[in-house]
This record gives structure tokens, C-alpha cells and sequence, in this order.
């Protein structure tokens, strides 16, 4: 091209570039010192705390360990100032739930779910309690969810302390039940989402720093099979063995995807026989399965069901059941607008925030079919939950901490709107 040339530019985009080139370089957002500094100063406390807690099994249906945690939390919450409720469980074997609302002077409601209740046995936290090494803290619980839960705590102390009421009511919710898909809570959780604007979840983070966009939803499918019992050395042949015809009802099964981020279902539980000289009578299997789609519950069913009308040990009966727990959490705009508010909070912090999804269910997603916008994944940031190898990373405390408070300010300056639910 010969230097000569000229390149002529329409006079009205002249004008907008040159307008342009005399606007000031947009500033970056700016992180609330104070607010961080605040979050800082109480991390020594948070820990201690978080390590007293993954202390205490807590697993779902531990009603003496379950009453512990909230013993120690409660006071806390009551000397903000908050009403705090022990709400008690919608089934027998649970301990209470409880219900901390403060009121403040402004408009927004603001509610923020977090669950004390853990997968793990009685005893577990004496043979593996909490642990910190570098950056990474392990226990029972650390990150699903005893992080978020006292993340939670440790917000609202640092917002009430520095005056912080441009809020309406402000509730935070701590159940007992949510990895059995909350059957505890469900009323109590379906009052509350549907009082509120907007809900938080308190659920970790995924790696490598990611806040949860959607989730899959759970159910159980339960494979019950009748047989006839005989003497296994007598009379074998007079038996019909439901554990065998159980065997057959599982390669359907196995037909199914097993991981991805679609349909899974995965076997979890096996039961069969009494004895060891007994051909079995009963014998049951659960299915767990994971959906993004509510449609695909009704195509597993559909298929489990066609396999038990197909018996191949004559004479036992197949009976297929379900037990649903939470519904997914599918992408949507409203949520997606409280990410992209999150993404900004972080920024301030220099941090880029991502966002993803996963197939633990969550309240959140009774939040959303409530019509009520939720984000979730706000705890710290973990993985490995539901293993002896559960942990998070410590470098996330502190800032998903802030994230937190500045979310709360940010929604209870300028609340979403809720939304009519799909059908």
C-alpha cells in the first residue's frame, strides 16, 4: 500500500472517535477498603470457628450433634440482634432448623440458605478431624457446607457491626436435613423463598474459583424385588431368588449414563438376603439419578418400569418407586443477572469470577420453581465433598467473604425482581 494513500473516514464516525478519544479511561471498580480490611481482621476468629465446628459430626438425622452446632451458633446470631427460631423439623429423626431474621430500614428481603447437616457416620470427626496445611483445610464437612454456613455468620457480624440495616429483612436459614433433599424443610423453605426477593446459597464454590449457575436435580428410584424363600442346601430349587432377578434388573441400569453433564444414574445402596443359608426372599437396590431436565425423571421411570414388567427369575414380583428430592436449577436470565453482579463484586477484589454448574442439587432450585432469583456456590471455594478427602482452599476465605457482604449490599441497594414461575 503506498504511503500516500489516504483513508477517508464518514464525518460521523470522526466525530464519534474523536469524542471518544477525549472520554477518560473508565476506572476500575473500587474495592471497599474498610469492608476488606474488616474481613481480614476477622479470618483468625473464622477458622477457629469453622475448626470447631467440622468438630462436631453433624450428619443428616444426628439430633445431638446437629443441636450442638446451632447451641454454638445461636448466640452469635442473637447478640446482632436477630430473632433467631428453632424451628422444628417437618419429620421425626431431625434436630430443629433454625430461622435468623434481622430488620433493618430499607426495602429488599434478602434470604441466605446454608445446611449444618453433613453425609458423614457418628465418630468420623475423631478419626478425621480438621486439619489446615498451606492453603487447604480438610475435615468432615469443611466445605459442604460448615464453610458457608459460618462465611454467613462471620458476614452479617461484620455488616451489623459497621451499621449496616439498608434492608429490609435480612434472613439467613440454617437446616438440618438438605443432603436427604431436605425433607425437614420443605414447608419452611417454600414460606421463606416465596417472603423473599431474592436467595443466596451458601454452597462451596467450585474450583478453580467459580460461583454455581445451575445444578442437576436429585431423585431415588428404588428397585424392590419379591422372591421365595428355601433352604439354600435343602431345597434351592423351591426358592426364587430376588437377589438374582435384582442382578437382572440392574444391567438395565447399567444402560444408563453413568457421569457427564446431562442424565446420570448411578447405583448406591444394594440390600439383599437374611441369611447366609436362605435363598433371598428381598432385595432392593436405589438408584440415584441426576437431571438437568425434569422430563428425563419420567423417561427413567418409564424405562425401569418396562424392565420389571420382563422378569427372567420366574415367579418374583419387581416393583419400581421414587423418592424425589430437589428439581434442578436450570440456566436461566435471573440468575444469570445476580452473576453477572457477583462478577463485578469480585473484580474490585482484582479477581475474576467464574461461573459453572454441577449435579449436587441444592435449595436454591426451590427458590428459582418459587420464582424467586438465586445464586448459589457463594462459600468458599472445595472440593472432593462427600469423600474422606473433602477440603477447601483457604485463600478463598477471605474473599469469598467479602463477595458475600458486598452482595448483600448490592441486592439490598438495588433488589431483583421476582418472576413468574415457568407453568
Amino acid at each position: 500500500m503506498h504511503a500516500s494513500r489516504q483513508r477517508w473516514i464518514p464525518l460521523g464516525v470522526a466525530l464519534v472517535m474523536t469524542a471518544a478519544s477525549a472520554l477518560p479511561a473508565l476506572a476500575a471498580p473500587r474495592k471497599d477498603e474498610a469492608l476488606w480490611k474488616a474481613a481480614e481482621a476477622a479470618r483468625p476468629e473464622q477458622l477457629k470457628l469453622l475448626e470447631t465446628l467440622v468438630n462436631i459430626d453433624s450428619g443428616t438425622g444426628d439430633i445431638e450433634g446437629g443441636t450442638r452446632v446451632l447451641d454454638i451458633l445461636a448466640p452469635r446470631l442473637e447478640a446482632l440482634g436477630a430473632r433467631v427460631e428453632r424451628v422444628p423439623a417437618e419429620i421425626p429423626g431431625l434436630p430443629d432448623n433454625l430461622v435468623a431474621t434481622l430488620k433493618g430500614k430499607g426495602k429488599a428481603k434478602i434470604l441466605m440458605i446454608g445446611h449444618i447437616d453433613t453425609v458423614f457416620e457418628p465418630g468420623t470427626a475423631a478419626k478425621w478431624p480438621y486439619s489446615a496445611t498451606g492453603d487447604r483445610a480438610t475435615g468432615p464437612g469443611v466445605g459442604d457446607e460448615k464453610g458457608g454456613v459460618i462465611q454467613a455468620v462471620v458476614a452479617l457480624e461484620i455488616l451489623t457491626a459497621r451499621g449496616f440495616r439498608n434492608y429490609d429483612t435480612l434472613t439467613l436459614l440454617l437446616e438440618t436435613s438438605e443432603e436427604r433433599g431436605s425433607p425437614g424443610t420443605r414447608a419452611l423453605i417454600d414460606r421463606l423463598v416465596k417472603s423473599h426477593e431474592v436467595e443466596l446459597n451458601l454452597e462451596p464454590g467450585d474450583a478453580p474459583d467459580k460461583i454455581t449457575v445451575w445444578r442437576k436435580g436429585s431423585s431415588t428410584f428404588n428397585i424392590d424385588v419379591k422372591g421365595r424363600p428355601a433352604h439354600a442346601g435343602v431345597a434351592p430349587q423351591e426358592g426364587r431368588n430376588a437377589a438374582t432377578e435384582l442382578v437382572h434388573q440392574l444391567a438395565t441400569v447399567d444402560t444408563l449414563p453413568k457421569s457427564g453433564d446431562g442424565l446420570t444414574a448411578n447405583l448406591t445402596i444394594i440390600q439383599a438376603g437374611s441369611r447366609y443359608n436362605i435363598i433371598p426372599e428381598n432385595a432392593r437396590a436405589q438408584v440415584n439419578v441426576r437431571v438437568r431436565d425434569k422430563a428425563d425423571l419420567e423417561r427413567v421411570q418409564a424405562t425401569l418400569e418396562e424392565s420389571a414388567r420382563n422378569t427372567r427369575v420366574p415367579d418374583t414380583k419387581v416393583t419400581v418407586s421414587r423418592e424425589n428430592s430437589f428439581p434442578p436449577l436450570p440456566e436461566n436470565p435471573h440468575t444469570e443477572a445476580l452473576a453477572a453482579r457477583a462478577k463485578a463484586i469480585y473484580a474490585e477484589l482484582g479477581r475474576e469470577l467464574g461461573t459453572g454448574g454441577n449435579g449436587g442439587a441444592s435449595e436454591s432450585a426451590l427458590a428459582h420453581e418459587a420464582g424467586t432469583p438465586a445464586l448459589d456456590g457463594l462459600g468458599p471455594v472445595g472440593g472432593n465433598f462427600h469423600t474422606d478427602k473433602e477440603w477447601i482452599d483457604l485463600t478463598t476465605i477471605t474473599p469469598r467473604t467479602y463477595l458475600l457482604m458486598r452482595m448483600i449490599q448490592d441486592v439490598a441497594a438495588r433488589p431483583p425482581k421476582t418472576f413468574r414461575p415457568a407453568g
